[in-house]
């Protein structure tokens, strides 16, 4: 049912602010590039499960970067697969480098860029190597607010060397879209680090930029919360309170609050549906193994090769070349 504010939004503005177009380019380009396979299920078909896989946030596995980071809706269900898919790392109790977090991170996007896996390490590690381990939770939120806000971020940075710097304060920074290239981080100084900038001032600057960005910037109200707890913070400072803030995360919505990071019931109930399935396919086959060779062929000595087992990590095969399923 559609809500009295959507209705009150104009068609153009309700197009662009839900990126309705974007979506619809990239289902033509996928219907075209698979035009062969797609004519044996149809045209309607294909739109149904397309836009599905969109809503329930598959549409984004194993597709190049600048479609991930291409909207709001694709940022979160990156977010939302990775902890699903690799959830088992913070369940076991795994520390991972920032490289073993970012070969994962391949694994669903094979060419997420190495830079913004940096970024979001630089947050949990701070002044450490960057070699260092970190836990997957830890990393995880500090990925989350590095990975959607990523454009805020970089604005945020400029402003604060800004403000080391004792630049005008009124000096405007103009946010980047989403181009998929990241500026480098200004390189902060030692007394920076140490000392940061005053909390109130750097808040006012900020909320100037938040409302410049009307769809990857944090909730201004939360922002101000984090600033007026202190006096005084360091741009690091202010990305760890951003990563470590549940009503952030509460308002961004792709993660559970970090005491249910490792419940996924529907996730844990199918792969139990699996694991089953597996055992079940692979009882005839031991079975027939101990018996003698069939029609006078005698059993080799030598061990099959185990079958594929679909792995805990991956996601189901997907029937339909256009759409991963989950």
């Amino acid at each position: 049912m559609l809500s009295p504010e959507r209705l009150a939004l104009p068609d153009y503005e309700y197009l662009a602010q839900r990126h309705v177009l974007t979506y619809m380019e990239d289902a033509v380009c996928q219907l075209l590039e698979n035009r062969e396979d797609i004519s044996q299920y149809g045209i309607a078909r294909f739109f149904t499960e397309y836009f599905n896989s969109v809503c329930q946030g598959t549409h984004i596995l194993f597709r190049e970067f600048s479609f991930i980071q291409a909207t709001p809706h694709n940022r979160a269900s990156f977010l939302r697969a990775f902890w699903r898919c690799f959830r088992t790392v913070g369940k076991n109790g795994d520390l991972l480098t920032m490289r073993e977090y970012h070969c994962l991170l391949q694994l669903l996007c094979p060419d997420f860029p190495l830079e913004l896996t940096q970024k979001a390490a630089r947050i949990v590690l701070m002044d450490d190597a960057m070699d260092c381990l970190m836990s997957f939770s830890d990393f995880l939120f500090a990925f989350q607010i590095q990975f959607y806000y990523s454009e805020f971020l970089d604005s945020v940075a400029a402003i604060y060397q800004d403000l080391l710097s004792g630049k005008n304060p009124n000096t405007v920074i103009v946010p980047t879209s989403s181009s998929g290239q990241h500026r480098q981080r200004p390189v902060l100084g030692d007394a920076g680090m140490l000392d940061g900038v005053e909390a109130s001032l750097f808040y006012q600057r900020l909320e100037n930029l938040c409302d410049r960005h009307k769809y990857s910037c944090p909730p201004p109200a939360l922002v101000k919360e984090i600033l007026s707890n202190v006096q005084r913070l360091t741009f690091y400072g202010f990305l760890v309170a951003l990563s470590k803030h549940h009503g952030i995360n509460q308002a961004l919505g792709a993660l559970p609050d970090k005491g249910d990071l490792m419940h996924d019931p529907a996730m844990d109930e199918e792969l139990e549906r699996l694991v089953v399935r597996s055992r079940l396919y692979r009882t005839p086959r031991q079975h027939r193994g101990k018996e003698p060779g069939a029609f006078g062929f005698q059993r080799r000595d030598k061990l099959e090769a185990p079958e594929r087992v679909p792995s805990a990590l991956a996601p189901t095969p997907n029937p339909y070349p256009w759409e991963p399923s989950e």
